[in-house]
């Protein structure tokens, strides 16, 4: 049995897990926090860090490889990050640097396809032929796997749903848009428009939750806060399935999926969110695209990107996974 090295990096969390060809097993799961204000440097030597612990936990394993996931855009070609809000890199040769210091073949492939390919490999969307998914997270990604392969585009850029406009003269977004998805429900604007409902005046138990100090409000205590019944968090809450329904909708008319996937901290919302999100979707998009979706939380909850960077390097090295 073969094994490969699974890396994910996100915009708050780095994690690594040495992966079985057949999916049957991750050792040596291990994760550090990214801490992308140190630049791509300190953020690569904690990528080294993590991979090494993760094989030294798999000794005895035969590694054949890497597969790396970070955010985009990105060449998948030569490896090299292009560009990525969050973390500030710019043409970064990620996938040469972390072969060569660690001696082994590596692919990269961006964050979020890696996290919808590994969902559909070993999690929610188990069996289904056609998959979009998002990631939501420190930003909003997407994945699209048709026929068992992550569909990239022309240039690795098809699949960025986060960067749907639905507002026109909405929100900056951190990739100088305006108006995007991921400016309205990913977990950092979810806090943020939390806070501005409390600073303008809204009742809402939420600052109890963080001692007064509103900037320490993150989706997750709104999530919280809405599961104890505070009426303003569950207000935020349903105002966010409006805006995943709308970008969700968006995305079943235009792919018609048998199962659209939704990854990250949102889904520790349950019903709260996916109830109303689902309403949504069915009132914005056509009835036999709706009708033939199942809109579901991510399984692979924290290893769904490892899973999904091994098992792209198992598709483009041996052609299958």
């Amino acid at each position: 049995m073969r094994y490969v090295v699974g890396i994910d990096i996100g915009g708050t969390n780095i994690v690594a897990g040495t992966v079985a060809e057949d999916g049957s097993e991750v050792l040596g799961l291990v994760s550090e926090p990214t801490l992308a204000e140190q630049g791509a440097e300190g953020v690569l030597s904690r990528i080294m860090k993590l991979a090494r612990a993760s094989m030294a936990a798999a000794r005895g394993k035969e590694i054949a490889g890497l597969g790396i996931g970070s955010p985009g855009p990105l060449d998948t070609t030569t490896g090299v990050v292009l560009l990525t809000p969050n973390l500030g890199w710019v043409n970064f040769p990620l996938r040469d640097r972390v072969a060569g210091v660690l001696g082994m073949p590596a692919t990269l492939d961006n964050d979020a396809n890696c996290a919808i390919f590994g969902e559909w490999w070993r999690g929610a969307a188990r069996g289904a032929s056609h998959v979009v998914g998002l990631t939501i997270g420190t930003g909003i990604g997407g994945g699209i796997v048709l026929a068992g392969r992550v569909y990239r585009g022309k240039s690795d850029i098809a699949g960025e749903i986060g960067h749907m406009t639905i507002d026109l003269n909405g929100r900056r977004c951190k990739c100088g848009n305006y108006g995007c998805l991921e400016a309205y429900a990913s977990g950092p604007a979810i806090a943020a428009r939390a806070i501005e409902g409390i600073e303008a005046g809204a009742d809402s138990s939420l600052p109890r939750y963080v001692n007064g100090d509103l900037a320490r409000i993150t989706a997750q205590i709104v999530y919280e806060a809405a599961h104890d019944g505070d009426e303003y968090a569950l207000e935020v809450v349903h105002d966010t399935a409006k805006f995943l329904g709308a970008g969700v909708a968006n995305v079943v008319n235009i792919f018609n999926p048998e199962v659209v996937v939704i990854c990250g901290g949102v889904t520790l919302a349950g019903d709260k969110l996916f109830l109303p999100l689902r309403s949504e979707v069915k009132r914005r998009a056509f009835k036999p695209a709706v009708e033939a979706c199942r809109i579901v939380p991510g399984e692979l909850t924290g290893t769904a990107g490892v899973y999904g960077a091994a098992a792209v390097f198992m598709q483009r090295t041996w052609g299958a996974v």
